[in-house]
């Protein structure tokens, strides 16, 4: 079940923002479907190499929740579903760029490894 979005009181910007892209599954999930446009359920999973079906779920639906993410019910046997960021999905994804950027810093200057993935440029 998706937990209830906060309203606040916030202490700040970046406490309403880290509501939002809370949990270890929602920025990947961000950035998949920034890299890739349109996702179904398994294409996602196989992208997040480690999440459960459980916890992919529940994070679709909060990221759902949120307006971070369109969720697209075909009306076929068996039915398909597919997922894309909306425009707010989209802003949000751009403003965790530079975010991001240190990251990809912080790897190589740590030499922490990584898993082979294609990545968006922008990271």
């Amino acid at each position: 079940m998706a937990r209830a979005p906060r309203l606040g009181p916030y202490i700040c910007g970046i406490d309403a923002a880290l509501d939002v892209v809370s949990g270890k599954w929602k920025g990947l999930i961000l950035w998949e479907l920034d890299a890739h446009g349109v996702r179904r359920f398994a294409e996602l999973r196989r992208g997040l190499p480690g999440v459960s079906e459980k916890m992919l779920t529940q994070h679709l639906r909060e990221m759902e929740t949120d307006g971070l993410v369109h969720r697209e019910v075909y009306a076929e046997v068996p039915p398909r579903v597919e997922y894309t960021l909306t425009e707010h999905g989209r802003t949000l994804n751009r403003a965790l760029a530079p975010l991001g950027a240190w990251g990809v810093e912080r790897i190589r200057r740590e030499g922490h490894e990584t898993v082979d993935a294609a990545e968006p440029s922008h990271l």
